[in-house]
């Protein structure tokens, strides 16, 4: 019989069978060494929080971890979620879409993103303290499985401590710290931290099943509670004195806001202002013409013609990634109305929106359907019966329910109007 060459195996197996045992041998072997005791560090080495009775506390539990670590995962899940969602909006991928009504959902999701991100301060702080003692077992790593386990959880510590630090840097706008692109960071980084926390459960949750079980009378159950309430009580007051940024019922408690809704030009709060953006020259100039460019025409309008247009007025928040918002009333142009000036079909047609400003990542935005075609979207002139302000976008702005403000394009200079297969 000739041996074909292509066939994987011969043609009674034996080839196949003796690969499937080498495979079983090699598995075997790669588990055993796993499994297999490193040698322990020299006892001089113990010293300092290794040595034994480092840690007395009575306060600590693995039943108080596993609650603790219960709550911080609900909020970290919350915070990653409403988070991922504002970077698809802001970085849309071709499958998304994203609603324009109700026009107060984003203001709402960003509001939690920011708040449960600083609830998760204290209740991380506390995690890490209920376990401190642990990272100094010893030996350190008893086997090399051991070793992978305590590294990984080395890696979800250090990207949580990441994405919390850059957050509350990013709601301060202080950047000189972070040598890196703070959206870009904080996207990837969030997601290896979410990793890690999901395999983390995985692997203890036999363990925080056990804790959790109704526990017996005891001097532990005290003091636990004692821990419980007292973090609870931090997340609760930064809750209370950072929130009202977003519901304004309770803005005069937001003392821990960099930012405090009410306050401001025109009293609407501004991120950047017009000379950081270095357009008041260009602001100002009475050459200024807004250049509308669709499928079949080309307008050049100036802040007269656009104030002859039909005006509408609407309430719109300013909802800011930083987790600040403020509703204020906004008169100006429908963008469906230029659009249609165009030609083109405010239902089937996306809009590149560029701003006078020449640098920066959020000069230019888009704004798709259902947005183009919703009477809440305009080009707008006045901010609460006011011309507006220059650091709020003078001549003329982009107002949009249900968007992040750093997409509600200042100091517009041009918009093209395409129509969409």
């Amino acid at each position: 019989m000739v041996r074909d060459p292509h066939r994987a195996v011969s043609p009674d197996g034996t080839a196949g069978h003796a690969a499937s045992r080498r495979a079983r041998g090699l598995t075997r072997t790669v588990i055993a060494w796993l499994a297999t005791p490193l040698p322990p560090p020299p006892d001089q080495l113990r010293r300092g929080p290794w040595r034994d009775g480092a840690f007395t506390s009575d306060r600590r539990s693995t039943a108080l971890t596993a609650r603790l670590g219960v709550l911080l995962g609900l909020a970290f899940a919350v915070c990653f979620a409403t988070g991922l969602l504002s970077h698809l909006i802001q970085h849309p991928p071709g499958w998304f879409w994203w609603p324009s009504r109700p026009v107060r959902l984003y203001q709402v999701t960003q509001g939690v993103h920011v708040a449960t991100g600083l609830a998760c301060v204290p209740l991380l702080g506390a995690k890490l303290w209920s376990v401190y003692p642990r990272l100094f077992t010893w030996p350190p790593a008893r086997t090399p499985v051991h070793a992978a386990e305590r590294a990984s959880i080395g890696i979800l510590v250090a990207a949580a401590l990441f994405q919390l630090v850059s957050g509350v840097l990013n709601i301060a706008l202080w950047y000189a710290p972070m040598p890196f692109i703070f959206t870009a960071g904080h996207y990837w980084v969030g997601w290896l931290a979410i990793g890690g926390l999901l395999i983390h459960v995985a692997v203890h949750l036999p363990v925080t099943r056990t804790a959790l079980l109704p526990q017996s009378a005891g001097t532990a159950v005290p003091a636990r509670r004692e821990v419980l309430t007292a973090v609870g009580a931090a997340a609760g007051l930064i809750t209370l004195f950072t929130v009202g940024q977003t519901l304004r019922p309770l803005a005069p408690l937001a003392v821990l806001t960099p930012r405090r809704p009410g306050t401001g030009p025109q009293g609407l709060p501004v991120n950047r202002t017009a000379a950081d953006a270095d357009v008041l020259d260009t602001a100002r100039d009475p050459a200024y013409r807004l250049v509308v460019t669709g499928p079949n025409s080309t307008h050049h309008l100036s802040v007269a013609d656009l104030a002859a247009l039909t005006q509408h007025t609407v309430a719109l928040p300013i909802a800011c990634v930083e987790g600040w918002s403020a509703t204020a009333g906004w008169t100006g142009v429908r963008v469906s109305d230029l659009i249609a000036l165009t030609g083109a079909d405010p239902r089937t047609s996306e809009v590149e929106v560029v701003s006078l400003e020449q640098h920066g990542a959020y000069r230019t935005s888009e704004l798709t359907p259902p947005h183009t075609a919703d009477p809440n979207t305009l080009l707008a002139l006045r901010l609460n019966g006011e011309i507006l302000d220059p650091d709020h976008g003078y001549p003329v702005r982009l107002i949009a329910p249900n968007r992040p403000g750093v997409l509600q394009t200042k100091w517009v200079g041009s918009i093209t109007v395409r129509e969409l297969p």
